[in-house]
C-alpha cells in the first residue's frame, strides 16, 4: 500500500530552491574571477590525481557559497557531505563525519566560524595530515587513538570571516570573497529560474525584480516565487511590470529593495539620533534588533546603496537616505562622513 506524503510549505520551498540551484558550471552566473580560480585549482588537482586544496568562501548570505560547493563536488565527480559549525558539538560528531568520508569526498561546513575552539583543534591535523587523534579516558589510564582518514577536500563557508581564527584560516589553500551581483547578472539568474519554473516573465518585470533583489540571487529567486503566485491568482500567469509592482507593494518592498525593517532602521537613525553618528549598540537597542542582524542583514545592503556610512564615531545616515525617505537633509551631517 502506498502512502502519499504531503509536503509542508517549507519542504516545498526547499525542493524548489534545490531545483533552482545551478546544476552545471556554466549555469552558475556571476563571480567570474572566483569561478576561474577554482576551476584552475580543480583541473590541476585532477591532473595530479589528488584532492584540491581546502577552500573557504565568505560573503553575505544568499550569494552562492553552497551552490559553489555542490558544483565543485560535481566537477570532482565526488560525493558531498554537508553540515554546519553549530551542528558539530562534540569530538564524536566530528569523528563520525570524517570517518564516514570516502577518498576524494567533499566536506562542506556552513557557518564554519561557529565551530567551537576545542573542535577546531581536532580539525587541524584532519585537514593537514588526514589523521585524527582521539584521547580515550582520563588521567594515567588515558590512551590516544589515532584514526587515519581518507583524503578529502574541506569547503568552509561563512558570513563572518573575521570570526575565523587565523590558524584555521591559514589552513585553507584558497580563500575567496563572494561579492554582490550586478543588475545584468541578476536578470540572467531570474530568467533562468523563470524558465525552470515555467513562468513567462516580461523584460520590464525582470528589470524591476532585479533592482529589488538586494544584489542577491537567493532574494531574487524568493521574490520571483512570490510574484509568480500573484501572477497566477490575479493575472493570467504572466509576470508583467504591473504584476511585479503590485506584488512588491503588497510585500512592502520599495523600488530599491528596502523592506519595512530597512526603512524603520533608517528612520530611527535619522529621527531619533538626528542622522547620527550612533554606535551599533545604541542603534540595536533603539530598533529592538540584534546587533548581528543589523551587521549581517541590513547594514551591508544599506551601505552598498550609500544610504548609511560608517565613521570613527558610529553609523550615519547619508543625504541619499534622507532623500529616499523624503526627509529634509541636515546640512551639518556632511562633516561626519569620511
Amino acid at each position: 500500500m502506498s502512502v502519499n506524503k504531503k509536503l509542508s510549505i517549507e519542504e516545498a520551498d526547499e525542493k524548489i530552491d534545490s531545483t533552482l540551484r545551478p546544476q552545471a558550471w556554466n549555469d552558475y552566473i556571476g563571480q567570474e574571477k572566483i569561478k576561474k580560480n577554482v576551476k584552475v585549482m580543480i583541473d590541476a588537482a585532477k591532473k595530479r590525481k589528488e584532492p584540491p586544496d581546502h577552500l573557504l568562501f565568505y560573503g553575505n548570505a544568499g550569494l552562492g557559497k553552497t551552490s559553489l560547493a555542490y558544483l565543485i563536488a560535481k566537477e570532482l565527480d565526488s560525493n558531498i557531505k554537508i553540515t554546519s559549525g553549530p551542528a558539530i558539538e562534540r569530538i564524536g560528531d566530528l569523528a563520525a563525519l570524517l570517518t564516514n568520508l570516502s577518498e576524494g569526498d567533499v566536506l562542506f561546513i556552513d557557518e564554519i566560524h561557529r565551530i567551537c575552539k576545542t573542535i577546531e583543534e581536532y580539525l587541524y591535523p584532519a585537514i593537514e595530515d588526514f589523521r585524527m587523534n582521539i584521547i580515550m579516558g582520563k588521567g594515567p589510564m588515558a590512551k590516544t587513538l589515532e584514526l587515519h582518514l581518507p583524503k578529502f577536500t574541506l569547503i568552509g563557508a561563512t558570513t563572518r570571516v573575521g570570526l575565523i581564527s587565523p590558524p584555521l584560516r591559514s589552513r585553507f589553500g584558497g580563500v575567496f570573497q563572494l561579492n554582490f551581483y550586478a543588475q545584468m547578472e541578476l536578470e540572467k539568474i531570474l530568467q533562468r529560474s523563470a524558465d525552470i519554473l515555467k513562468v513567462k516573465i516580461e523584460p520590464d518585470a525582470l528589470d524591476i525584480l532585479a533592482r529589488s533583489s538586494r544584489f542577491t540571487p537567493r532574494i531574487a529567486n524568493n521574490l520571483l516565487k512570490r510574484v509568480r503566485d500573484f501572477a497566477e491568482v490575479e493575472g493570467q500567469g504572466i509576470v508583467t511590470k504591473e504584476i511585479v509592482k503590485s506584488s512588491l507593494g503588497f510585500l512592502e518592498i520599495d523600488e530599491i529593495g528596502l523592506g519595512p525593517s530597512d526603512r524603520r532602521l533608517l528612520e530611527i537613525l535619522i529621527k531619533k539620533f538626528k542622522g547620527g553618528p550612533v554606535g551599533i549598540k545604541s542603534l540595536a537597542a533603539a530598533s529592538a534588533e540584534e546587533e548581528d542582524t543589523i551587521l549581517n542583514l541590513y547594514e551591508p545592503y544599506l551601505m552598498q546603496l550609500g544610504l548609511i556610512g560608517r565613521t570613527t564615531q558610529g553609523r550615519i545616515a547619508t543625504k541619499l537616505a534622507y532623500d529616499h525617505l523624503k526627509i529634509k537633509w541636515q546640512q551639518d551631517q556632511q562633516s561626519y562622513l569620511i
